[in-house]
């Protein structure tokens, strides 16, 4: 289970620089974080080190983290839209 206070707390963050935040908890725990039209692209930090920060605020380790990042989606749309030209 994972912790709500932490995930409240990220959440705040995270929509300051305007981006939301989805998880789902079960065996693993998926995380997609989506940008808004707002988004700041440079205040979100790495993938890499996005991981270990969601495993201290969720309280769940690292390795049960499923992540899914803006830049994943906007790849997928693109490759999307190249074939439709």
């Amino acid at each position: 289970m994972i912790d709500l206070e932490g995930l409240a707390s990220i959440r705040t963050s995270l929509e300051a620089d305007g981006y939301e935040i989805e998880v789902t908890d079960g065996d693993r725990v998926a995380v997609v974080i989506s940008a808004t039209p707002e988004a700041c692209a440079e205040c979100l930090v790495p993938a890499s080190v996005m991981v270990p920060i969601l495993e201290h605020t969720l309280k769940v380790p690292g390795d049960r983290i499923d992540l899914t990042y803006p830049t994943d989606h906007e790849a997928s749309d693109h490759e999307a839209s190249d074939h439709e030209e």
